[in-house]
């Protein structure tokens, strides 16, 4: 009896030492971040390629998902410890055109208005690999013609060149030691730059296994009392720390920077895995039976749902009794453009690493330049991307020659 009794309190010893290690000191884990972005960067491309005239949102939003769903199955098929390898879609695939900023994924009953040539176009989507999360979000124009770049005003070119050389330089400023204010310094001198507005209510978050919000984040602008008074979160000081992975999220607007809500329906949410009620409709149980079931940690669209009018129907009394988190649609004023980019940044011991995000499309163009800061920052990722791009072209034409 003593001797199961030792044999048992070493295996507990073990099972606490050999605690798994979920962060970028983990190769593996490296890796499976490696290839959620590599799945992220394939489904924006691909998305791409479909914003033409007369395409539906409904349309690519599942298109997006068909993409991560059928590429994540593809990798670590084999279980461990008997268990397959969750893996997909991180963040709803959403398709926000025009003064919408963010976080629409319509449902079938609720179709917009197909897409047009000048509509403006937000892509923001996520995938997971065993947990490990990378997100990008993507801005591009509807052109006449597949064949010929769209026509873009000065307007929105500026906006969108703010927007993305934002977050090239947030993405380079967040590395080990660096505080998120000087972040949000670096977005505001860049906005600034270009007289355009950061979108007050956007958030740069830490994201862990599992976690796609976590409790480092960075504001893209820091509220005044007034925005305080009205409700507004003003975010705590963090220190960014070797090993973490955050989502490098720019949101700018010609309008006012302060996000609304619309008349578009909330449809992507999050389990709020720390709440627990009693429900009282069936409609509602039913929908917290599948979120619990398919999506337990991770953002979700009511559109992912078998049965949709029961999901409408119940998801209400989960949000007033706080088991899920919603991700309203936000609008800008009619006349504002806005543009969306985003990238995930691995802050590895040779540095900082984004590994998601596409190149900005050549057709947005603008006559401002930034500050001398933001151009020296933009000059040495320039550089540094040219040594790069030379020493993958060197070692593939070694490996075609041998």
């Amino acid at each position: 009896m003593s001797d199961d009794s030792s044999a048992s309190s070493a295996e507990e010893v073990k099972e606490t030492t050999e605690e798994e290690v979920t962060d970028l000191s983990n190769s593996d884990v490296c890796t499976k971040y490696q290839e959620a972005s590599k799945i992220v960067n394939l489904a924006l491309k691909g998305l791409m390629e479909q914003c033409v005239v007369g395409a539906k949102v409904l349309d690519l939003c599942k298109f997006g998902t068909t993409i991560i769903d059928s590429q994540a199955a593809k990798l670590y098929t084999k279980k461990v410890n008997g268990k397959n390898v969750e893996r997909g879609v991180a963040f709803p695939v959403c398709v926000s055109v025009n003064d919408v900023i963010c976080n629409h994924s319509p449902l079938a009953s609720e179709e917009m208005e197909p897409l047009k040539a000048g509509d403006i176009v937000k892509l923001d989507l996520g995938c997971h690999i065993d947990g490990y999360i990378s997100v990008a979000a993507h801005t591009l124009v509807v052109s006449d013609s597949p064949d010929s770049p769209p026509q873009v005003d000065d307007e929105t070119g500026n906006v969108a060149v703010a927007a993305y050389n934002a977050m090239l330089v947030a993405a380079a400023s967040i590395k080990a030691g660096t505080k998120n204010n000087e972040v949000t310094e670096v977005v505001n001198r860049v906005a600034n730059a270009y007289g355009v507005n950061a979108i007050s209510s956007v958030r740069m978050h830490q994201m862990k296994r599992f976690v796609i919000d976590g409790v480092k984040e960075v504001a893209l602008k820091a509220p005044t009392p007034e925005e305080i008074e009205q409700g507004e979160e003003k975010v705590d000081e963090c220190t960014f720390e070797q090993a973490e992975v955050y989502a490098v999220d720019v949101a700018m607007s010609t309008g006012e920077g302060k996000p609304r809500t619309g008349a578009l329906r909330t449809t992507v949410f999050k389990r709020n895995v720390e709440a627990n009620y009693r429900l009282k409709m069936k409609n509602s149980r039913y929908v917290l039976s599948e979120v619990d079931k398919k999506f337990p940690t991770l953002p979700f669209t009511l559109a992912h749902f078998d049965d949709e009018r029961a999901a409408r129907m119940g998801v209400t009394e989960c949000v007033s009794h706080g088991l899920l988190t919603p991700y309203p649609v936000l609008h800008e004023q009619k006349d504002a453009k806005v543009a969306h980019f985003k990238c995930t940044v691995l802050l590895l011991p040779s540095g900082t690493v984004r590994v998601t995000g596409l190149e900005m499309p050549d057709y947005f163009k603008t006559e401002k330049l930034p500050d001398e800061e933001t151009q020296r920052v933009l000059k040495e990722l320039e550089e540094l991307a040219a040594k790069k791009a030379a020493k993958k072209a060197a070692k593939k034409k070694k490996k075609k020659a041998t």
